[in-house]
């Protein structure tokens, strides 16, 4: 190899940044899947963001009025402009992105967008998305008043980085009620997606969620595909397993880890791999300490029977012990009205509450909500009977 092609050879990264800043000035089709979006929250964006949106799913109808929402690769701003109108003025939207190009294309119409829906809410970020807590903008400051032209000054520029990191974090942890991404987690590197996962998670605040849109495919993508930058900038060779993409959220921490959407038939197919849009909404908030205060779930079904992320076993129709924290986790989305709460007649304080051993799945006896010493007799407590004088 010459010294003038070893210049031309690119790396994913460099071939998703150049591909990615040339579709900030001219649409690429190859880019995106077909995604239809509400047309009532389409007419306020101008038409060049519109048309140089890559995407290939729509994870905006996972978030609701006032909440606080971070978007993923924001790219030219689309999703967050339309996300500006879905959280309303009392919500707030961050679009994350790397690419000066796409930055430059979201930031043009910041002003106009906001005089049309009546308020503005977008701030867009120069940052990697699997690094949410490195401002570029910040660090670009620094830089620019030291200069990095010798070892020891990279030295220090890490240093920087760490201070920058602790000090003035670009996101903060705990902060956010939603995470979005729409077909930008496949160009993150291999090497990275462990610390981007964690960084979603540690963004959201405790009852938040992830709703993610992105390329997975049927089966393990080989390295020669991998290699290929144009196939990796393009959405397809950096994919993720369809079953390790769900194993990701998982492992990062999340729970009630739900395909929102998978597409039928394949966006594309390459030697004989199938790669199609997934959504995946996922929960943070399972983390804490598991207190016993006799209480019970039951199943509802169709299931005989369910197991939840931490391994507890529900069977249709028994009651199950849980703690307290795995009690109110199971009335909440995305499990509300899948099970009955029992509480226990007498309430137990949490000053007064033991440790829970959640190791193991346990029925609970109905005279452990009751109480061993209850033998209550009553009547009636009202009728039975349904609107058409029918009884049960």
């Amino acid at each position: 190899m010459s010294q003038s092609d070893a210049h031309t050879v690119k790396t994913a990264e460099d071939s998703v940044y150049h591909r990615y800043a040339a579709a900030a000035n001219a649409r690429e089709e190859a880019l995106c899947c077909p995604v239809e979006y509400a047309a009532d929250f389409l007419s306020v964006i101008p038409q060049e963001i519109l048309e140089r949106d890559y995407g290939c799913g729509d994870p905006t109808r996972f978030v609701s009025d006032g909440e606080t929402v971070v978007d993923l690769g924001s790219g030219g701003g689309k999703l967050c402009y339309i996300l500006s109108q879905v959280v309303g003025k009392r919500g707030r939207v961050i679009g994350v992105d790397c690419n000066r190009e796409m930055l430059g294309l979201a930031r043009k119409y910041q002003a106009s967008v906001a005089e049309r829906i009546g308020y503005g809410n977008v701030d867009f970020r120069y940052g990697m998305i699997q690094d949410l807590q490195l401002d570029l903008d910040l660090l670009g400051r620094e830089l620019a008043q030291h200069p990095v032209s010798d070892p020891a000054g990279w030295l220090t520029l890490r240093n920087v980085e760490e201070r920058l990191r602790r000090d003035q974090p670009m996101i903060a942890s705990d902060s956010v009620d939603c995470v979005v991404s729409n077909c930008v987690l496949n160009l993150v590197r291999q090497q990275d997606r462990h610390q981007l996962f964690a960084e979603i998670f540690r963004v959201l605040r405790k009852g938040g969620r992830a709703a993610i849109s992105d390329i997975v495919s049927d089966e393990e993508v080989p390295a020669h595909l991998k290699e290929n930058p144009e196939l990796w900038s393009g959405c397809i060779s950096g994919a993720f397993r369809e079953d390790l993409f769900l194993q990701a959220f998982e492992e990062a921490g999340f729970h009630g880890i739900e395909i929102a959407k998978r597409q039928s038939d394949p966006w594309r197919t390459v030697e004989g791999i199938e790669f199609r849009s997934l959504t995946v909404v996922a929960y943070k908030g399972k983390q804490g300490p598991c207190l016993e205060r006799n209480q019970a779930v039951v199943y509802r079904g169709p299931f005989k029977m369910v197991e939840d992320d931490d391994g507890h076993v529900y069977c249709r129709g028994v009651r199950m012990a849980t703690c307290d924290k795995t009690f109110r986790l199971l009335q909440q989305p995305p499990y509300r009205g899948m099970f009955d709460a029992i509480e226990p007649r007498e309430a137990i304080p949490l000053t007064q509450a033991v440790p829970f051993d959640c190791r193991r799945s346990k029925v609970r006896s109905p005279q452990e909500t009751k109480g061993q010493d209850y033998g209550e007799t009553s009547e009636s407590t009202g009728p039975c009977c349904g609107p058409d004088g029918a009884c049960c």
